[in-house]
This record gives structure tokens, C-alpha cells and sequence, in this order.
């Protein structure tokens, strides 16, 4: 059987940064207007006032410091609460294909390859920017690929969802050399307004490159052992903004158009769900999760990490430590891209044979796992 490794990964990573103190400036800035907007119906009872926000508050709810956006001064108008982005002609690059592309050919020149080495783009993230054309036929053609392209969202399972069809389609010939992106704008589709959410998400992308070990001439190589995914359909995490609103008639700024999550049941229900599925993947190769030498976990909220690290490897394991490093603290929830993240920055230093483990988890529900050892 041909075995398959990962030859290399990439980054985009936009040049503005938002920390907490300024985004909770924005918010409570904005608040006051609502509230101010909505005196006489707060006074009545007919309204509740917006609570206001606060720098510990997001850091002991998610762990999170700052988050990297593509454009911060909308985000912080508090007249606007949203990033502002300049519509591009069809004959133009489209924006996810420019990150795209950019986090692409740095993962091919961590690969040792080019473009044309590459016979299948896959474009897996939670938001498309369009229907259709396919964004993984833009950023084909961007990066000067052959073959084919296709897109494909499980939310933020889907560069694991996405790893294991590159993987699937280099063991079945289909593919010799496969390129896999996550471009992530969640700014577009965080609602920056609601202060149980307005501190989770940041922009960037990642990308994979996956081929089979026999032609990979990469210095730094991972074997995939195995890939295991799951699904249980669930509505605590959704965003019902789609092609199909104005045929409705909805409200396009309904509060449901952007992401919302049940965050209580969401961590009570996926952190038990996504420690078993590992467990399970692990023991089905044959091993046991404390023979791993580093996870790279969905990054998503730092508590979920801690209570999944606990539950596979003990309590004397925290994450954030060297067996399940942290960059949620300065890139947010990324959606897809978070786990992919941790395995760029966080893998030189591991030796050959060490295994490793890249799981992400989320909306749907859906979990995915990549077991790997080092080349």
C-alpha cells in the first residue's frame, strides 16, 4: 500500500492585529449606543441593557489575548462592528484565493515543489466566499496547478475532513501530489455585537501539501498513519446564511445569519465526544494516547483543550504545555485553519518515529483526526 506523508505546510497570517483591550473598547463603545438608543424601553422593562465587556472576561472564557484580522477598522467602529472589505471585479483575484494562494506556495516551498507538481486543489474551510466557481478552481489556477479542484465545509473540522481526502486520493491514484487549504475569514461572519461570542474569531490560512513518501523530497516529513472522521448532526453551532435567504424573504442581518453557538452545551457535549474519537483512532493503530509525543488540537476554546488533554493523558498535562502547545492565545479561533496552525509552528522540534496527533472538532457535530509519526 502507497504510503502518504505531509510534505509541507503554510501560513498567511494578516497584518493587523486586534488585542483585547481595543476590541472591548469597540464593544463597550458600542454598547453605550444601544444603550443610550434604548433608554425609555430599558427603563420600561420592554428591553434588557447590553452588559459590557471586559478584557478578563474574554481571557478567562477562552484563553484568547488577540486575533489576527484582515481589516481591523471596521471591526472597531462602533457604528459598524463588522470589517470593511472593497468589492473586486470577477476578472480579479478573489480575496480567500489571495490568502489562499499565498499560504499555498509557501507550504509547496516547504515541500519542495511547485505549482505544477500539484494534480488536485482542495479548498476546505467553514465559509466560501461564493457558490460557485469553485474557490479551489481560482486558487488552481492562481498558484498554476494541474489536475482538478474542488471545495468542501464540515465547519471547523474541515482540514482534517480535507487532509483525508488528499490522502485517500494519493493512495488511490487518483492524485500524486495534493495541495490543501483552509482559508479562514471569520471576521466576515463573527457577529462582533454579541458579547458572548465577539472576542472568538480571527482571520488566516493554512495549507497542506500531501503526497506519497516514495516522491516526497521534502527535509521535514510526516506519514500519515491513519485518519479517522465522525459526524453527529447538532444545532448548537450554526450560521444560516446562504444563497437561499432572499427566497425566503429573511432579514439579511438576522441575528442567525452569523455564527452563534449554545457555548455551555457545545464544550459539555464535544470535549467527551472529540477525547473518545482520539482514543479510539489511537487504539485502533495500536497504540496508547500517552505514547503520543504531541497533539495538535482544534483551537478553539483553552478550557476544552485543558479537559481533553486531561481526559487522554492525566491531569498533570495541561494544555498549552509541550504535549498539546497553545496558539489560540494569539490567533483566536481560526475555525478549520487552528489545528493546522499548531502543527506548522509547533512540530521542528520533534524527533523521527515521535508520533503526533492533529484533531479538530466543531460545528456539525464533526470530528477528524490525523495520526502521523515523524519521517
Amino acid at each position: 500500500m502507497t504510503r502518504v506523508v505531509i510534505s509541507g505546510t503554510g501560513l498567511f497570517q494578516p497584518s493587523e492585529v486586534i488585542t483585547n483591550a481595543e476590541l472591548v473598547e469597540a464593544f463597550n463603545a458600542y454598547a453605550a449606543l444601544q444603550n443610550e438608543q434604548n433608554a425609555a424601553e430599558i427603563a420600561a422593562g420592554t428591553a434588557t441593557p447590553i452588559e459590557p465587556s471586559s478584557v478578563e472576561f474574554i481571557e478567562k472564557a477562552s484563553g484568547i489575548r488577540q486575533r489576527y484580522v484582515l481589516d481591523k477598522t471596521g471591526v472597531l467602529d462602533p457604528t459598524r462592528m463588522y470589517p470593511r472589505f472593497k468589492e473586486r471585479a470577477d476578472d480579479q483575484l478573489s480575496l480567500m484565493a489571495e490568502i489562499a494562494a499565498d499560504a499555498a506556495r509557501k507550504a509547496l516551498a516547504t515541500a519542495n515543489r511547485t505549482g505544477a507538481d500539484v494534480d488536485m486543489v482542495i479548498c476546505s474551510a467553514a465559509n466560501m466566499q461564493r457558490a460557485y466557481p469553485a474557490m479551489a478552481v481560482e486558487i488552481q489556477q492562481a498558484v498554476g496547478a494541474r489536475g482538478f479542484g474542488f471545495d468542501m465545509n464540515v465547519a471547523c473540522s474541515s482540514a482534517t475532513f480535507g487532509i483525508e481526502q488528499a490522502v485517500n486520493a494519493v493512495k488511490a491514484g487518483t492524485a500524486k501530489c495534493v495541495l490543501m487549504v483552509n482559508p479562514e475569514i471569520t471576521s466576515a461572519h463573527l457577529e462582533w455585537r454579541d458579547r458572548d461570542c465577539h472576542f472568538i474569531f480571527g482571520d488566516v490560512c493554512t495549507a497542506v501539501v500531501v503526497e506519497a513518501a516514495d516522491t516526497a523530497t521534502s527535509a521535514d516529513q510526516w506519514e500519515v498513519l491513519g485518519t479517522k472522521l465522525a459526524t453527529q448532526f447538532s444545532n448548537n453551532i450554526r450560521n444560516n446564511f446562504g444563497f437561499m435567504n432572499s427566497a425566503e424573504d429573511s432579514d439579511p442581518n438576522a441575528r442567525d445569519k452569523k455564527f452563534r453557538q449554545e457555548g455551555r452545551k457545545v464544550f459539555k457535549e464535544v470535549v467527551p465526544m472529540a477525547a473518545a474519537h482520539i482514543a479510539e483512532h489511537l487504539h485502533a493503530l495500536q497504540f496508547e494516547p500517552t505514547q503520543v509525543r504531541r497533539y495538535w488540537l482544534h483551537q478553539a476554546n483553552l478550557g476544552m483543550n485543558q479537559l481533553v488533554i486531561k481526559k487522554l493523558v492525566g491531569a498533570e498535562v495541561k494544555a498549552g504545555d509541550d504535549v498539546a502547545p497553545l496558539i489560540l492565545d494569539t490567533y483566536a479561533n481560526t475555525a478549520s485553519a487552528g489545528s493546522i496552525i499548531a502543527f506548522h509552528e509547533h512540530r521542528a522540534d520533534l524527533a523521527a518515529g515521535d508520533l503526533g496527533v492533529i484533531c479538530s472538532f466543531g460545528a456539525g457535530y464533526s470530528i477528524g483526526s490525523v495520526i502521523t509519526r515523524k519521517f
